[in-house]
C-alpha cells in the first residue's frame, strides 16, 4: 500500500504550481507578498482550498480579491500542467496559522521574560 493518500500527493503538486502561476504568470499589481502554504482537496478531488499567507495585512483584501478574480485564468493553467479528468475549482483561503504561531511565540517570550525577572530581582546570580 501506498504511503500517502492520492489526494494528499494531488494536493501538494497543486500548491506547487498555484505558487508558480502566482509567482511568475499573474500580473495583477493588486497581489502582494503572497506565500501558498497549504492546499485541502475534498475527497472528490474536484474542490480545492487554497491557503495563503500575505505578509502586509493592509494588502491582504485586495490580494484575495486579485486571487478570487483570476481563479478561472489559474484553472486553465493547471489543465496544462495536471494530467487529471478534472481541474478542482480553487476557493482562496487567509492562513491565520501562521499569525496564531506569532501570538504564541510572543507569549512564550513573555512568560520567559517574566520568569527571568521574578528569579534575579537584583539582577545577581544566586549561584555565584
Amino acid at each position: 500500500m501506498l504511503p500517502f493518500k492520492r489526494s494528499q500527493r494531488v494536493s501538494d503538486l497543486i500548491r506547487e504550481e498555484v505558487a508558480d502561476i502566482i509567482m511568475y504568470k499573474l500580473k495583477d499589481p493588486r497581489i502582494g507578498f503572497v506565500t501558498v502554504t497549504g492546499v485541502e482537496l475534498s475527497p472528490d478531488l474536484k474542490q480545492a482550498n487554497v491557503f495563503v499567507s500575505i505578509l502586509k495585512e493592509e494588502e491582504r483584501v485586495a490580494t484575495l480579491d486579485a486571487l478570487t478574480s483570476s481563479k478561472a485564468f489559474m484553472r486553465t493553467i493547471l489543465a496544462k500542467h495536471l494530467r487529471m479528468k478534472y481541474i478542482p475549482h480553487l476557493h482562496f483561503r487567509l492562513d491565520s496559522s501562521i499569525d496564531y504561531g506569532f501570538k504564541i511565540d510572543k507569549l512564550l517570550k513573555e512568560i520567559r521574560d517574566k520568569d527571568e525577572t521574578d528569579e534575579k530581582p537584583d539582577g545577581k546570580d544566586e549561584g555565584a
